[in-house]
């Protein structure tokens, strides 16, 4: 972060230099997630509390590097909260804590492997194109 004080708001410009994420996902993240509330001032400029940033640290982090899906975002908020999402993003990642929460994943861990951008989007868009066949064929 720049110069500001680590507990001053920050506006959607900054926020978004900061996690490196364009300005229109901070806003459709908006609309997915009720619990991102920025203050919105005169003119409709949003302003985000420390809070808010480090929960979007933790979506980012969910999204992005465990390759969590918005709506299974969405389910790890409403199960387990903001506050431990938050917790557990300054510590390590929200899926390494989960494996080590739980015995049973402990005896059957899996080697983690990591890929490139490119090729983690193309998986994303062949996982939203089966899931819209998947509807497809629901509805028939």
């Amino acid at each position: 972060m720049d110069s500001k004080s680590p507990e001053a708001f920050r506006t959607i410009s900054e926020v978004s230099k900061d996690l490196s994420l364009p300005q229109h996902v901070l806003r459709f993240w908006e609309t997915k997630f009720v619990q991102i509330k920025p203050i919105k001032r005169g003119g409709g400029r949003r302003y985000y509390r420390p809070e808010d940033v480090r929960l979007l640290q933790g979506i980012k982090s969910l999204l992005y590097n465990d390759g969590y899906t918005i709506r299974g975002v969405q389910k790890v908020i409403k199960e387990n909260g903001t506050k431990q999402l938050i917790e557990l993003n300054s510590q390590k990642s929200f899926t390494a804590s989960k494996k080590n929460n739980n015995e049973q994943l402990n005896t059957h861990t899996l080697p983690q492997h990591t890929i490139n951008e490119s090729k983690r989007k193309k998986l994303i868009n062949v996982l939203e194109d089966l899931v819209e066949l998947r509807k497809k064929l629901d509805n028939k």
